[in-house]
């Protein structure tokens, strides 16, 4: 009877505090925004038009490419009702190497820049 009862209160315990974790996890998982992949894009798309999914998906990765390809460029692209994508110049700055306190200059770079259109704004 013994050899019964300690693999029962070894397993317990394991399963209590993998509960409580469980928990204590799905309050952070429920704050954070749902992400849409690339290919629900496409079947939304494909459910909205006359477009079959084949179809939709060479459209949204053409559109990505423009504007892929128009940020390499330098120019800005500007999406009515959502916003306006450029590249911004950074400028070369000192910086500290994390855990040796080493300063490091960073060079000057680009970035992309995001400005949300403010009707999407207001609606939000």
């Amino acid at each position: 009877m013994a050899k019964s009862t300690k693999p029962a209160a070894a397993v317990k315990p394991a399963a209590k505090p993998a509960a409580k974790a469980a928990t204590k996890a799905a309050p952070a998982v429920a704050e954070k925004s749902e992400k849409i992949a690339k290919t629900q894009i496409i079947d939304m798309l494909a459910d909205k038009t006359t477009l079959n999914k084949k179809q939709a998906g060479e459209a949204v990765a053409s559109m990505l490419d423009v504007v892929v390809e128009a940020l390499k460029g330098g120019k800005s692209v500007g999406l009515p009702g959502l916003g306006t994508f450029s590249v911004a110049k950074t400028a070369a700055r000192q910086g500290v190497r994390p855990g040796t306190s080493e300063k490091i200059t960073i060079p000057a770079g680009k970035k992309v820049r995001f400005k949300v259109a403010s009707t999407l704004k207001t609606s939000l």
